[in-house]
């Protein structure tokens, strides 16, 4: 840095690449702070002997929330936030789809008592590489045609960084933008086929029995039962909770607040109902019909 140039100068002088280096860079000297105070906190024995803590999901399907709930646990107990964004699966940008061994070397670099967030696919190289004693691995789903709805809103309107956003933005209407994410583009040069096929590679999670299932319905119909679930979940694999439960549960409530979430749009349940018409109904049954009844969301094809 030049003499006399002010940090918010001296960022502008670089290239985007640059930038990311910069600010990683200053996100692992605060996490590494937020270790030592944490160390300091708690005692280094009890930090390093705490799991980490890991909120994953399937886009668009709660992430958010959760992640504004694991947020508080620092505050409820022995738990770093390492603040680093969410460990991904594929490239927002290009829409490359990342290796299983890049992805694992991201999740080992979480360190006892840290927490993130990402979208993490079970993969059977990272089903295996990444489970041991010491992680407390939650899975949150969502209805997927609430899924398909957000993520058309979403795509659309906010994610200018995201590689079908441009396309997103030419198409018509949302009658059009709901079809895409029901049925994906195949004729695009990279891979994003129909939402029966997304969500297929994450489905290996409900099969793991260390890893706990959420579902964001019961975070909007009865979140108090929820938290405490969670936070009942999360002593049983080790987190060590300093705060009395019922203080824990506020604490946790009260971190949950919609306008800090800029992906968030309206996180109601069923808002599907209001959008799909009977073909884009016709669609989803063809494509991701046997999703819902494995995930618990319909019996039949009859809705």
């Amino acid at each position: 840095m030049k003499k006399g140039m002010t940090g918010s100068k001296y960022l502008l002088h670089l290239d985007q690449k640059e930038k990311v280096n910069v600010v990683r860079s200053l996100r692992v000297i605060r996490w590494r702070f937020r270790r030592i105070y944490a160390g300091v906190r708690f005692g280094e024995k009890t930090l390093e002997g705490s799991p980490v803590i890991f909120g994953n999901s399937f886009p668009k399907s709660g992430t958010h929330l959760l992640a504004q709930i694991l947020s508080a646990f620092p505050k409820i107990g022995v738990a770093v936030d390492r603040g680093m964004g969410p460990v991904l699966t594929f490239e927002r940008s290009t829409g490359r789809q990342r290796s299983s061994r890049e992805v694992l070397a991201d999740l080992n670099r979480l360190q006892p008592g840290d927490l993130a967030f990402g979208h993490v696919t079970a993969e059977p190289e990272i089903v295996e590489g990444w489970r041991h004693d010491q992680i407390i691995h939650f899975f949150m789903i969502r209805d997927p045609r609430d899924v398909v709805v957000s993520h058309a809103f979403y795509i659309g309107d906010k994610a200018i960084q995201n590689v079908h956003h441009t396309y997103y933005k030419s198409l018509p209407d949302l009658d059009s933008r709901l079809r895409t994410s029901i049925l994906g583009r195949p004729d695009w040069e990279g891979d994003f086929p129909d939402i029966g096929k997304r969500f297929s590679a994450y489905l290996g999670w409900l099969d793991c029995p260390w890893v706990t299932i959420l579902r964001f319905e019961d975070y909007v119909k009865d979140r108090d039962k929820a938290i405490t679930q969670l936070v009942e979940f999360s002593e049983e694999r080790g987190y060590h909770r300093i705060v009395g439960c019922q203080q824990a549960i506020e604490i946790l409530t009260r971190a949950i607040d919609p306008s800090h979430s800029f992906t968030f749009r309206s996180g109601k349940v069923g808002d599907w109902q209001k959008h799909f018409t009977e073909e884009h109904k016709r669609m989803f049954k063809d494509v991701a019909g046997d999703l819902l009844i494995h995930l618990g969301y319909e019996r039949d094809f009859t809705w």
